[in-house]
């Protein structure tokens, strides 16, 4: 297996922890363990208790009736533990997926969702989300996509970079489509929970037997640095994940699992608070945006904290490295995700930093005229 760099990696690699002014995350606002603790209660009696001993494979019972509770109809078998929704997908697309074998996945995407089936040997054919079209997915040309010989579909919604989505007929749809052909479908369901005009979307794997569906605590909930995800699926999907996981990281730290349960526990509580401030964020975004025309092209989508950008300057990995050199305010060249004349820009952040940067990035696009 040989794999090319990750290029939003290497963009974020050294600028995101000198970034005075991060605009260029996917997720919302993280907690410190401070503001956690007050805000769902985590007692230190329970942790002095805790024992430090190996976790079970699947993931601690706890947290996977408390992820199923929420996500999973209860079914806590239907849960498996991950660090992080990355090693979700890389057990997932190891264990499916054959060298040869067709998958028709997204584009642009977040680099693992395609880079791991590639180095798994699958074949990509691309289902676009076209700038011309504001990004909206085209189940049209979806159903072009899929043949006989499709093995997987790898979609994620609300989208990342471009925070368009579908909505329930929508993903009907899209799931008949891959139904009626007896693939699999991988559903990344890392922003599930952050939308504006209509409720959170239903998990497809909770009605389609081959559906395999990706959660994490780093998105809506604020907890990047706590690198808990799950999949959720049928449980024989899961013993064929065991082999891969038995070599690699054996299971989750329990201290990790401890938090984590509790976080599950109060998602309301950690979702609200950072969902009400990028909605806020996000209306300041469209206000700027209007005040921008000639200067930036923005299709508004309707879930997640970003946003994908056209803008007018020659060079845009050029003028992002500018814009962090000289004020610090950091955001992502679309050239990250195959789309060169864009910007991923993130506003699940402080309303401080996202109005200082909003400022010093108008400022730097009417410079660079």
């Amino acid at each position: 297996m040989r794999m090319q760099p990750a290029l939003l990696e290497e963009w974020l690699r050294e600028r995101y922890f000198a970034a005075g002014a991060d605009l260029s995350s996917s997720g919302v606002q993280p907690w410190t363990y401070g503001e956690l603790r007050e805000l769902i209660g985590l007692d230190s009696g329970a942790l002095d208790a805790l024992v430090f001993a190996d976790s079970e494979s699947f993931g601690a019972r706890p947290l996977r009736a408390a992820i199923a509770e929420r996500w999973a109809g209860g079914d806590a078998d239907r849960v498996f533990v991950t660090h992080g929704s990355s090693e979700g997908i890389f057990l997932v697309m190891h264990a499916l997926l054959e060298p040869g074998d067709e998958v028709v996945a997204v584009e642009p995407a977040y680099h693992a969702l395609v880079d791991v089936a590639a180095a798994a040997g699958a074949r990509l054919r691309r289902w676009v989300l076209r700038p011309e079209d504001g990004f909206a997915p085209d189940l049209d040309r979806l159903a072009q996509l899929i043949t006989p010989a499709t093995r997987m579909v790898i979609v994620n919604f609300p989208h990342n970079p471009t925070g368009v989505s579908l909505d329930e007929a929508g993903l009907a749809r899209l799931v008949d489509l891959v139904a009626a052909n007896g693939s699999y479908l991988v559903w990344d369901g890392a922003f599930a929970e952050l939308t504006y005009d209509a409720p959170p979307l239903p998990d497809p794997a909770g009605w389609y037997e081959r559906a395999v569906s990706f959660g994490t605590l780093s998105k809506a909930h604020g907890l990047p640095g706590l690198r808990v995800g799950w999949c959720i699926a049928d449980p024989a999907i899961f013993a064929k994940l065991l082999p891969l996981r038995d070599r690699m990281t054996l299971a989750i730290s329990p201290l990790v699992e401890f938090v984590a349960t509790r976080a599950v526990a109060c998602a309301d509580l950690l979702v609200a608070a950072r969902l009400s401030q990028a909605a806020y964020n996000r209306d300041t975004l469209a206000d700027w945006a209007k005040q921008l025309t000639g200067l930036v092209d923005l299709p508004m989508g309707g879930g997640g904290v970003c946003v994908f950008p056209r803008i007018h300057v020659e060079d845009v990995d050029a003028f992002c490295q500018s814009l962090f050199e000289r004020d610090g305010v950091l955001v992502v060249p679309g050239s990250c995700f195959g789309h060169p004349g864009h910007i991923r820009l993130g506003y699940g952040c402080a309303t401080d930093d996202f109005d200082f940067g909003l400022v010093r990035l108008a400022d730097a696009l009417g410079g660079a005229r």
